[in-house]
């Protein structure tokens, strides 16, 4: 198998050293390097990297923009790295479609197991702004709006999926649609739980829980993991 593909974009070269160092170190290859969203967006289109690490803050194209074209056209996987640990920027990407948010003070192994996790089609949020994003996003979706996206590869196998504002009005009935194993699944999600885990929990193998994943979030009209986490505890499944 080939090793997972990164893609770096930060406007600070020093960094992008430093990041390429370590992942390189870890196995991981690092295809290109970007200073700005809109080299990032070219570069995904030529190089087509499994994951970008994108920074949020660059002159020119911001990484939200830059992140909102390359997973609308699913491009790839984007897992934001950053200074700024601010409630509107997490917002605004995981709206965006970043499969996943992290701080730049993450650890070494820790960052490579979340670039890991996000290829494998999971998602990955900083521990420090888990409970404020997850708050926030019950509370739109409390009100019809919740955000979020499919990873690049759940957007593949899941044409047709219903937008966010259809969410709420079908969720619940999704819920009874869904088959026993589907709920086991669902309840999985609520409890965040990443597709490696839900394998292990219903001894079922990755791949089939990844499908199981896709079905109930097309059963459910959901267009993120987020979303089906939600719809999970107000459901009393999780």
């Amino acid at each position: 198998m080939r090793g997972i593909r990164v893609l770096l974009a930060d406007d600070h070269a020093a960094i992008r050293l430093g990041l390429r160092t370590m992942l390189e170190n870890a196995g991981i290859v690092v295809v290109g390097e970007a200073s700005n969203g809109d080299e990032a967006v070219t570069l995904v289109a030529e190089l087509a990297p499994d994951v970008v690490l994108m920074d949020i803050r660059m002159p020119g194209r911001d990484g939200i923009s830059a992140t909102r074209q390359i997973t609308r056209e699913a491009l790839a996987d984007v897992l934001v790295l950053t200074t700024f640990d601010i409630d509107e920027f997490v917002f605004e990407a995981m709206r965006a479609g970043a499969a996943g948010f992290l701080l730049k003070t993450v650890e070494p192994d820790a960052l490579v197991a979340a670039i890991r996790h996000v290829a494998a089609g999971d998602g990955v949020i900083a521990p420090q702004v888990t409970r404020r994003l997850l708050a926030a996003f019950a509370g739109e979706a409390g009100r019809g709006t919740a955000g979020g996206a499919l990873s690049a590869t759940e957007t593949r196998h899941n044409a047709g999926v219903q937008q966010p504002s259809t969410v709420r009005d079908d969720a619940g009935r999704g819920v009874h649609e869904l088959t026993a194993r589907e709920r086991d699944v669902l309840a999985a999600l609520g409890r965040g739980l990443s597709n490696q885990q839900i394998a292990a929990e219903l001894f079922i193998s990755e791949a089939t829980a990844k499908t199981h994943v896709s079905r109930v979030l097309r059963k459910l009209g959901c267009t993120s993991r987020m979303q089906a986490a939600i719809v999970a505890r107000e459901s009393g499944l999780a």
